[in-house]
């Protein structure tokens, strides 16, 4: 009886450790479960304000390389500013860029990018560069779409818009095409990044 008075009992673990192990529990599962709402407004914004310079700089010339190379260039510049703008964001409202939400949005969006690349590089070796717009727009509409639906409402219906203009600018004649770029790529991104930023915080 005296043996077993004696054995010493192990700590009680304290009671706040116990809430902050469900605080982080929950919090990750919210982070799984939840939206991504990292997406930049005011990052949409430049985006799209870049895009309607190169627009203007590029011009109608779809089968030149320097059209080509000012819409790559722009694809680059608007990725960085994506993902700043995404990353800006993020760390104001403390969640981190890559969450369960965050990777959704990326699974999403970046297999369309990545076909978009492919094609552009084949489509424009065989002579058909006029189809670039359309396919552009339809491709980054898809990827906003599938990686929007981590996203809050507007994020897939913005990708939709995208997806409309891509498909009207592949049935419309090329020199058409040039103009739906500025529109999608320019006018959609300033629009729908002014509604996240007033809306959503950014």
């Amino acid at each position: 009886m005296l043996e077993t008075m004696a054995t010493p009992r192990p700590e009680p673990v304290p009671l706040h450790e116990h809430a902050m192990d469900n605080l982080r529990y929950i919090r990750r599962t919210l982070e799984r479960a939840g939206e991504f709402t990292a997406v930049p407004g005011i990052g949409g914004m430049l985006m799209g304000s870049t895009a309607l310079v190169a627009a203007w700089i590029a011009g109608p010339r779809t089968s030149a390389p320097r059209w080509l190379a000012v819409w790559l260039v722009e694809a680059v510049v608007a990725l960085l500013i994506g993902i700043a703008g995404a990353a800006i964001k993020s760390k104001r409202v403390r969640i981190p860029l890559l969450s369960g939400p965050g990777r959704k949005f990326v699974a999403g969006l970046a297999p369309a990018m990545l076909t978009g690349a492919v094609l552009t590089l084949v489509l424009f070796r065989q002579g058909v560069p006029g189809v670039l717009p359309g396919v552009w727009l339809l491709l980054y509409g898809a990827g906003v779409v599938s990686g929007g639906a981590a996203s809050v409402r507007v994020v897939p219906a913005m990708g939709a818009f995208f997806m409309l203009a891509g498909a009207v600018a592949l049935f419309l004649p090329a020199a058409s095409g040039d103009l739906l770029l500025a529109a999608g790529f320019g006018g959609l991104h300033i629009v729908f990044g002014t509604i996240i930023a007033v809306k959503y915080g950014g």
